[in-house]
């Protein structure tokens, strides 16, 4: 399961040459692959091109008529790694992951791949998470490029002009016997618009016709003396022959040449954000006519030197937009210009924010400040956000104040298995003390927020357990804790995780949340998911595994919601005599995975009339004391203060609103935490049988005939 299903738009990519396609990104790029003769693909899931792999795992009959080899990557390493096809065959191959993070864990792969060359077009395609609507630490892929002297694209923002950076870049892969990196922003992937297609292309040669005649170079494998000759292979011909091909070609583009001595140069990924600025200033329009000459860099690496200083030539004074830092592009680009003597100015991280993402806002008052100076009379606007944020006419003007507004952490989904989980911890915590907790990066991570405020650092995908290593020591009176999701336990952690800690005795707690996908990427399936997968193995208990590594005192939670329990079992974890590491697998379905399973089923039902039944919690307000431990030990976004019906009574009362999926896990917890006996459940029955409302007129009767002396009671009371 993922986290939706692309099985109708798939459908579009069988379109052949002069279709025009109506889609979004990520089918865009699936599409150019197709057109490109790809013989395989692979890649791991992550946002923004989680849904990249979504869509080739439901174009798979496509791609079976074609022979192109798919497959869902362990890692980034794993999928890196298969670039290795296109060492010594001519085959096209595809990979694709998020960003500096999967640059990360595949460095290694992709070190040796751009070190020893490729014969057929190696491709990585990467999803740029950054700015401020990313997930990750703000890095930037360009200083990878560089390293290892792999190209770089960064295409405009522009369904056409991506699909063409697909192509080129196989070619120029190719050409230059070079992998080449293709970087696609977050609004590039999900953008929509059209393009003309072309006929998809069976690959020349397929996998199955490589595994068949198998091939060998020795200059290519990457083992001395042969990888010293790859330096100079990078430098005295790979270089020359890609410079060649991207001006030959054309992939820099000009807009607006001679309008006027002043001149913008920008990353391709930024030009509609560059374009818009211009337009509010009055320079440009929708269409990108341009009142300013535009230099667009979709090729970001290498920099062309000729191409940079034609453009610069005429000009007295140039403006470049580079997003993030530390400034690569404007370095190299003033390198060329004082080695070529070209008198232009250049500018860029002095009028532009020197890191953070180059929204809107901050592109048009960099463009606004380099014009004003150089060429003022082309401003005709001046937009609101130019104003100062004092300024109540701002679009950034404070409308409320600021304390007025509480800010709310993000947290877990209600009815979030997860959830009980941290609770549990928390409620053992009183018994055992405070522990240091290595957190993972997943949908757990959240638990560093209130409610919880449990985890001390974050080191990596998979890396809970290794990030406590160090934290071990037989003098202690207690033991540190590791988190680490049943995503990021099959990326890596099993190996550098809970092998590391077998290895090495350690004596840690390392809890393992496995809600059966990888949630955070999607809800894609994963090795210990419970789907039958017609095309991949599943089922494999994570218990059996660190079993298998060599852990000896481990358990299977399978229903996180029984809070008590839980709390109990760490406690036993934690206060055990048995040395070694610890592992509990707390195992429950991710409840977004089965609210899209089961809601529609659910619905559907109504609509046919048939009886539906819906758990629903709530609180007793009469009997709530006002103690709020269900909402300090949850957090569930269900769980909210009301008035205190009560009027002699001040303190709010819990409530649950109608966004509660009945989980039960309010109930739990209050009740782990002090005994608390306002919470109750109410099933809520829709299209109720003859059965069902006999049932509620008996009920009502007798609860008010129960209810008749009370209210009696109470009416002398109101009435003395």
């Amino acid at each position: 399961m993922a986290e939706r299903s692309f099985a109708t738009e798939v459908r579009q990519l069988r379109h052949g040459a002069g279709t025009t396609l109506h889609v979004e990104g990520i089918l865009a790029v699936t599409k150019a692959l197709l057109q490109s003769g790809v013989a395989y693909v692979g890649g791991y899931q992550g946002a923004p091109i989680s849904h990249l792999m979504d869509v080739l795992g439901d174009a798979h009959d496509i791609l079976d008529e074609l022979d192109v080899y798919f497959e869902n990557s362990a890692s980034e390493a794993t999928a890196a790694a298969m670039l290795g096809a296109s060492v010594h065959y001519p085959l096209r191959g595809a990979v694709t992951f998020k960003s500096t993070v999967g640059l990360n864990v595949a460095s290694d792969a992709l070190a040796n791949l751009a070190s020893g060359g490729v014969t057929g077009g190696a491709l990585v395609i990467l999803g740029e998470d950054y700015g401020e609507g990313s997930s990750i630490m703000q890095e930037r892929s360009h200083a990878f490029a560089m390293k290892s002297q792999m190209w770089l694209l960064d295409p405009r923002p522009n369904l056409t002009a991506i699909v063409e950076a697909v192509e080129s870049g196989f070619e120029l892969s190719e050409v230059s016997n070079t992998p080449v990196l293709l970087q696609l922003r977050l609004r590039s992937c999900h953008l929509h618009g059209a393009f003309v297609a072309k006929d998809n292309v069976r690959p020349p040669m397929t996998v199955t016709d490589a595994i068949e005649n198998p091939r060998r170079e020795l200059d290519r494998i990457v083992l001395p003396p042969a990888s010293f000759r790859h330096e100079r292979e990078k430098i005295d011909q790979r270089l020359p022959a890609a410079l060649d091909f991207i001006r030959e070609r054309g992939l820099n583009e000009v807009f607006g040449a001679g309008e006027a001595d002043i001149g913008i140069i920008v990353q391709g990924g930024l030009y509609n954000t560059l374009n818009r600025a211009l337009e509010l200033l009055g320079c440009s329009d929708p269409y990108g006519r341009t009142r300013i000459p535009l230099y667009v860099m979709n090729v970001t690496y290498p920099v062309v030197d000729t191409e940079i200083v034609e453009f610069c030539a005429d000009k007295r004074a140039v403006l470049l937009l580079e997003e993030g830092q530390p400034d690569y592009i404007e370095q190299n680009l003033n390198t060329i210009l004082r080695r070529a003597e070209v008198a232009a100015a250049l500018h860029g991280k002095d009028l532009l924010p020197m890191a953070g993402e180059y929204t809107a806002s901050a592109v048009t008052r960099g463009v606004h400040a380099f014009l004003s100076r150089y060429l003022p009379e082309v401003l005709a606007g001046e937009p609101a956000l130019l104003l100062p944020e004092s300024d109540p006419r701002s679009p950034f003007a404070e409308r409320v104040d600021p304390q007025a507004v509480q800010a709310r952490p993000p947290g877990l989904c209600t009815g979030c298995p997860e959830r009980p989980i941290f609770s549990a911890l928390k409620l053992a915590e009183r018994e055992t003390g405070a522990h240091h907790i290595s957190a993972d990066i997943g949908c757990h991570l959240f638990s560093i927020n209130e409610p919880f405020n449990l985890g001390a650092t974050t080191m990596g995908y998979g890396l809970g357990s290794a990030g406590a290593a160090a934290l071990n020591s037989k003098d202690a009176d207690r033991r540190t804790i590791a988190i680490m999701g049943d995503g990021g336990f099959w990326h890596n952690g099993l190996t550098s995780g809970v092998g590391n800690a077998v290895f090495n005795d350690n004596d840690q707690l390392l809890v393992v949340v496995d809600n059966a996908y990888s949630a955070a990427t999607g809800g894609q399936d994963l090795l210990s998911s419970a789907a039958d997968h017609p095309r991949r193995s599943t089922g494999h208990a994570i218990e059996k595994a660190v079993r298998g590594i060599g852990v000896k005192w481990t358990r299977t939670v399978t229903d996180t919601y029984r809070v008590g329990e839980l709390r109990d079992l760490f406690v036993r974890a934690l206060t055990t005599k048995e040395p070694g590491p610890k592992v509990i697998v707390a195992q429950s379905e991710c409840q977004l995975n089965r609210q899209r399973r089961e809601r529609p089923r659910t619905n559907k039902a109504i609509k046919e009339g048939k009886r539906v039944v819906r758990e629903r919690f709530g609180v007793d307000a009469e009997t709530c004391t006002g103690d709020h431990a269900c909402i300090r030990i949850s957090g569930c976004p269900s769980l909210t203060l009301a008035a205190n019906p009560d009027p002699m009574r001040t303190d709010p009362v819990a409530t649950v609103t109608d966004t509660c999926v009945g989980c039960g896990v309010c109930g739990a917890n209050a009740h782990a935490a002090s005994l608390c006996p306002s919470f109750h459940r109410t099933d809520v029955v829709v299209n109720p049988t003859l059965r069902d409302r006999v049932l509620a007129r008996i009920r009502t009767a007798w609860i008010a005939v129960l209810s008749a002396p009370v209210e009696r009671r109470a009416a002398k009371y109101e009435v003395a």
